[in-house]
């Protein structure tokens, strides 16, 4: 029985020969079948796309969804693409004598199409392939995957998801094997056969340049990794290998610096690589100012005056209080998670993502400087080694997919910190709304809320230049105050020799040694710190004024200027009371405050006290209230130990120097004034009258605040 395929190929064709006519009529019937193929096998693919897209994605929702989108990837645009290529497919059907040339225009209209969207999941499927064998391992996990794949398509077997997964793959090679299996049943005369013959090309290009694709990033994966060695795990990665590599690299920069040899120069690659440098640098100092402005916002929140007491009851305070707490737990506290959230955590993943970048064109660097060696071979030599061809493919690889994609991650890196600013701005702008609107019951109860802005402002320029003229004018009053006269201590048992040396040479060449001097020299003197001497000469034979030479009344010799301050004799008893009667008539009379000095103690003297010119206490009954007053020392005075004293007797009192003691007699029972009666912490005890020193207190101040 005769094929009516055939009968109506045969009938059509007007060929006088026979076996032409056959052969003729076998290439057309092939050339529909392999159409049909197409077009059918499109449809069976469309229909698992769908399946694995929609119903196996829906059902796997125990898996991660970072998990899910390593599986299926963009498997919906691929979807999505392939709908509009069978739509087309189907039309090409109704137009039988255009069918050939709408297939190959057609297939060179979704070139580009093809390409985009198949080498993007081409480069995930190998991530899918390792996540399916981690669920292998699991069983449970493995067998509920299994399980739903037998329940959407039972003929899917034990291959499971890999099955559906690998699909695309095979759909993307086979294109070029259908469009030659429709090219070799196409006669070369016919005008279809160059549309055809570009489309097959076109496809194979497309496969080509997917698989150049996928081992770009396979390459740039190896690299972009940010890793955190340690400096011993740096070590332990040096090997003869690396350190013949670095060594070459390191000679060939050489030869380039001191040109030796020609660098290679890509300006399109400078620009680009200048840019993201740019871009880069603008990431990094927003994220140092966002980290500022967020650590100033902390310690705004942490500052609540709102939560001090005013002294102040009712009105105005209770009003602000109310509002600072509100604003406190609710607003601030709200705008500062939106801020973490919405713009903080954004630009740190942004920061992190230019990392993976930055290794990349470092590591292109060190690519170049192995590619321009291996380029001076070939040219040498004529040919090179295996491993120097993939050295040489590896740097391209490296170059092509930076100087591919490095233009997209810019304009998108600029995107997103534009909306990270834009972001950053609507949230300062809600949170000024949110604060006048929470404030805005408040600010109609101030008492000045009625006068309009320039008014306002007015009043408080007026009140600040009021305040500052106040403050003015206090500090002029403060300078005024006269410094109080240095009071300086004599050392136990001095005040003879200091008398001897007032006679002699008079007040004013005395001075007070500031610090324990140890002379170096044969004429250099030894002093301790308190010693009064006379000062004999500013300078020395040579001039130097920065030796001095001064007699301590029974040695002369040279002691370091800068050691010496003038003396101030400290009054005696009798002069600090008529001191102290003046000092109350000056007090009522002049508006200025003095202040009050702190008792110049000798530190330096240490160890216990044991004068030998002083005779012990004499006891009558033992430790008695004196009936001398208690203020005999002024009564704006302070007594106070000038030294440590240990007591050796029952009858003696310790001291500490600077502890302050109460004086209850100026003598002993024998009326000796080198001991005094005081009392320490409740003990009450004999000291030497020499170790107790007059600090006085100081006076109430004279002057007030500014009104």
């Amino acid at each position: 029985m005769a094929d009516p395929e055939a009968e109506e190929l045969s009938s059509r064709s007007g060929s006088p020969d026979p076996e032409g006519q056959e052969s003729e009529d076998r290439s057309l019937l092939h050339q529909r079948l392999a159409i049909k193929e197409l077009v059918d096998t499109e449809v069976s693919y469309l229909h698992m796309l769908r399946l694995c897209a929609s119903d196996i994605r829906s059902r796997l929702q125990q898996l991660p969804p970072g998990d899910l989108n390593v599986l299926f990837s963009n498997m919906d645009e691929i979807v999505q693409v392939n709908s509009q290529f069978l739509h087309g497919l189907q039309e090409t059907a109704s137009k039988e004598e255009e069918q050939l040339h709408l297939i190959g225009n057609l297939f060179l209209e979704f070139q580009e199409e093809f390409e985009r969207v198949y080498k993007i999941y081409c480069v995930s499927y190998d991530q899918a392939l390792l996540l399916l064998k981690a669920y292998r391992e699991e069983p449970g996990l493995h067998k509920e995957i299994q399980r739903v794949i037998e329940a959407v398509m039972p003929q899917a077997g034990p291959s499971g998801l890999s099955f559906f997964l690998v699909t695309p793959l095979q759909r993307i090679t086979k294109y070029p094997l259908l469009l030659q299996k429709i090219l070799e049943n196409t006669h070369p005369d016919s005008s279809a056969y160059p549309t055809l013959q570009r489309a097959a090309s076109a496809l194979q290009d497309v496969n080509a340049n997917i698989n150049e694709y996928k081992m770009r990033k396979e390459v740039a994966s190896r690299y972009t990794k940010v890793e955190q060695l340690s400096l011993r795990e740096r070590l332990a990665r040096i090997n003869t290998h690396t350190l013949s590599k670095k060594t070459t690299r390191l000679s060939q920069l050489l030869k380039q610096e001191a040109g030796l040899v020609p660098k290679t120069k890509d300006k399109e690659f400078d620009d680009l690589e200048e840019r993201f440098q740019c871009v880069s640098l603008c990431v990094t100092e927003l994220k140092n100012n966002m980290a500022a402005y967020m650590d100033n916002l902390e310690a705004f929140l942490r500052f609540r005056p709102h939560e001090c007491h005013l002294d102040v009851a009712g009105g105005a305070v209770e009003q602000f209080c109310s509002l600072g707490r509100d604003l406190q737990h609710q607003t601030f506290l709200e705008f500062k998670q939106r801020l973490q959230g919405l713009v903080w955590q954004p630009l740190c993943s942004l920061a992190r993502v230019l990392g993976g970048p930055q290794n990349l064109i470092k590591k292109r660097l060190d690519k170049l400087l192995d590619f321009e060696r291996v380029e001076e071979k070939l040219v040498e030599v004529g040919s090179v080694t295996y491993e120097e061809e993939a050295t040489r493919h590896t740097y391209q690889a490296l170059n092509a997919l930076l100087v591919a994609e490095l233009p997209q991650f810019n304009h998108l890196v600029v995107q997103w910190l534009g909306q990270i600013l834009g972001t950053f701005v609507a949230l300062q702008q809600n949170l000024a709304e949110q604060v006048l609107q929470r404030a805005g019951r408040s600010l109609a109860q101030l008492p000045h809320h009625h006068l309009s802005e320039p008014d306002f402002r007015k009043l408080v320029e007026d009140t600040l230049g009021q305040t500052s003229n106040q403050i003015r004018a206090f500090r002029e009053n403060f300078e005024k105050v006269p410094p109080p006269p240095t009071a300086q201590l004599l050392l136990p048992g001095s005040e003879r020799q200091v008398q001897a040396l007032v006679s002699r040479y008079g007040l004013g060449k005395l001075y007070q040694v500031t610090s324990n001097i140890s002379g170096a020299g044969t004429l250099d003197l030894t002093l301790p710190r308190g010693q009064i001497v006379a000062l004999l000469q500013n300078k020395d034979t040579k001039g130097n004024s920065s030796r001095w030479l001064v007699d301590t009344g029974g040695h002369r010799g040279y002691v370091p200027a800068g050691t010496l301050r003038l003396y101030q004799a400290i009054p005696r008893e009798k002069e600090l009371r008529g001191q102290e009667a003046q000092h109350e008539d000056a007090r009522h009379t002049t508006p200025e405050p003095t202040a009050a000095p702190a008792p110049c103690v000798p530190a330096g003297v240490q160890a216990e006290y044991n004068p030998t010119n002083i005779p012990p206490p004499s006891f009558e009954a033992g430790l008695g209230r004196s009936e001398i007053p208690h203020q005999l020392w002024g009564s704006n005075s302070l007594v106070v130990a000038a030294y440590p004293f240990v007591a050796r007797s029952s009858y003696e009192v310790s001291l500490q120097a600077g502890q302050p003691v109460t004086v209850l007699e100026t003598q002993d029972k024998k009326g000796n004034p080198e001991w005094s009666l005081v009392e320490v912490n409740g003990q009450k005890g004999y000291v030497p009258s020499s170790f107790l020193a007059r600090a006085p207190s100081p006076a109430p101040w004279g002057w007030s605040l500014p009104c």
